[in-house]
């Protein structure tokens, strides 16, 4: 069973043709329903927005796996606004779905309406991101990838990129955040940090600032960057929209994307490799966003009342597997 698991991969250099998002499209659908019998489940999935071509491959995936596994799927784009998301599992509390699914706008701010579930009987499972709570019981599970670790890989293969790129001197770094008090945003920083802080002295994030995980936010800050600071020569990019977002700019600006500036992102969006594959992006740390299988296998599971994995996270900030069988979903619903 899947939960809670780390589906990242590295990639330097010239990428793979044909990423894991190419299958990534755009589709405007307010709901999907698929046929099946007096007893098919119906899943209420609330989604962030639409940001990236992440979310897009994210979305795409949830929607296909859903209708393979013969679930009725309520789904609703929150427009990357958390007061959207509230109405969302208010109105699946109301259609008296089986279960909750959403990915987070943001970590806090999430009690109230968890608490209406709960009271509702009717479980709810994080993809994607997580939340902070007063009461961890108030959802199921985490079905994601660990950003924190995705920030250290970042890290980690940054000193590889300067090394091959014979970079010397003061590492002077922008960093383009994602969505401010997002889990990615807050997690990705954190690792980030935590390896520059303890392997790289000469190491230092000079500006940073929120893109807001979309590419017209990373080309505007990026501009900005390189008025303030033009003597930046790395950029660490939350994700791949904005780093391909900024690359405009630094070419807009008369430097060399991946040269002049070295830059590592996370993701592997399709035209991030591809961006890499004419060395504008030095180096991606992947994030699978294919989550759909994993989610409808816990979906149905929570349903038939069997045990879920259960995964929390520590004061750290990392994700360990809690043992707790009291802190495991075993209750009917």
């Amino acid at each position: 069973m899947l939960s809670r698991r780390n589906f990242l991969t590295v990639a330097v250099g010239v990428a793979a043709a044909g990423g894991l998002t190419a299958c990534a499209k755009e589709d405007g659908s307010s709901s999907d329903s698929s046929s099946g019998g007096s007893k098919t489940i119906t899943l209420g999935f609330s989604q962030v927005g639409s940001e990236s071509g992440w979310r897009s491959a994210n979305t795409d995936s949830v929607k296909s796996a859903a209708k393979e596994a013969g679930y009725k799927l309520q789904f609703s784009d929150a427009q990357q606004k958390q007061e959207n998301q509230i109405s969302a599992i208010r109105s699946y509390i109301t259609q008296k779905v089986d279960v909750i699914a959403f990915s987070p706008v943001v970590v806090t701010g999430w009690d109230a309406v968890l608490k209406e579930a709960k009271a509702a009987k009717i479980p709810v499972v994080l993809t994607d991101r997580s939340v902070e709570t007063s009461d961890d019981s108030l959802f199921v599970t985490l079905v994601g990838s660990d950003f924190t670790d995705e920030g250290r890989r970042a890290a980690k293969i940054l000193d590889k990129v300067i090394a091959k790129a014979g970079l010397k001197g003061p590492v002077k770094i922008a960093q383009l955040e994602g969505t401010t008090g997002a889990a990615p945003a807050i997690e990705r920083a954190k690792g980030f940090k935590e390896v520059m802080d303890a392997e790289h002295k000469d190491w230092k994030i000079v500006v940073s600032q929120t893109g807001d995980f979309t590419r017209a936010g990373g080309k505007q800050v990026m501009a900005a960057f390189l008025q303030s600071n033009p003597d930046v020569n790395v950029l660490f990019a939350h994700n791949d929209d904005m780093a391909i977002g900024a690359i405009q700019s630094i070419e807009a600006a008369g430097k060399k994307p991946g040269k002049d500036i070295l830059i590592v992102s996370i993701d592997g969006v399709k035209d991030g490799f591809v961006a890499m594959s004419e060395g504008k992006i030095n180096a991606i740390v992947e994030c699978n966003p294919l989550l759909g299988p994993q989610l409808m296998d816990v979906v149905k599971k929570v349903k038939n009342g069997e045990t879920v994995e259960r995964w929390i996270k520590t004061k750290e900030g990392d994700f360990m597997q809690d043992q707790a069988k009291d802190a495991l979903p075993t209750r009917k619903y």
